[in-house]
Parts: structure tokens; sequence; C-alpha cells
């Protein structure tokens, strides 16, 4: 199979700070408070923009990603960027990714 994506003009994934985590965790939700714990080391508030959980090949928001003709999974990745993420947490080389952006009032 190809690895297919669609060409969609987004913020540089380079541009935000990414944190790879390798430890085994057992599902979605030790993941995510892994990914959280990241998050507030790095801000004061944040919010989760966007994710990507491998075990069951979904992504967040849904349906994010456009193009997804026996492509991978990548408008969750789009949907962070675009939408201010500034931290990336992965935590088992991509069974489960987070995007964080910082809130401010």
């Amino acid at each position: 199979m190809v690895d297919q994506s669609c060409s969609i003009n987004s913020p540089s994934p380079d541009s935000i700070e990414t944190v790879m985590l390798p430890q085994r965790v057992n599902d979605y939700q030790e993941a995510v408070e892994l990914a959280n714990e990241q998050a507030d080391k790095r801000f004061s508030e944040y919010m989760l923009i966007s994710w990507y959980d491998a075990d069951r090949d979904f992504e967040s928001p849904p349906n994010s990603t456009e193009c997804a003709r026996s492509g991978r999974k990548d408008g969750y990745i789009h949907y962070g960027l675009s939408h201010g993420a500034k931290l990336k947490v992965d935590i088992e080389n991509g069974r489960f990714i987070f995007f964080f952006t910082p809130v401010e009032w």
C-alpha cells in the first residue's frame, strides 16, 4: 500500500515542540493522562486540539481526514497545526498522538 496524503496547506510540524514517549500504556485513557502531564509541564493553561488513537484507528476531530483513499489518516495533524498547536506528544511511536495549544486569557 502506498502512503498517500492530501496536499493541504498548514503550518509545518517542525514549528512545534515534539515529545516522544516510548513507554507502554494499556489504553487511550493512560495515554491521554501522560500527554496531559507533558502539557502541564509547559503551559499554565492549555487545550487538547486534536488526537489520534491507532488502536481504534480513530482521529479527533472525527472525519477530519478529507482524502482517506487508502491512505493514512492525517486530518488530525492538519487540524491541530492549523488551530495553533504548540506541542505534539507522541506515545509509542505513533500509537497515540496528541496536539495541544496554550490558552491565553
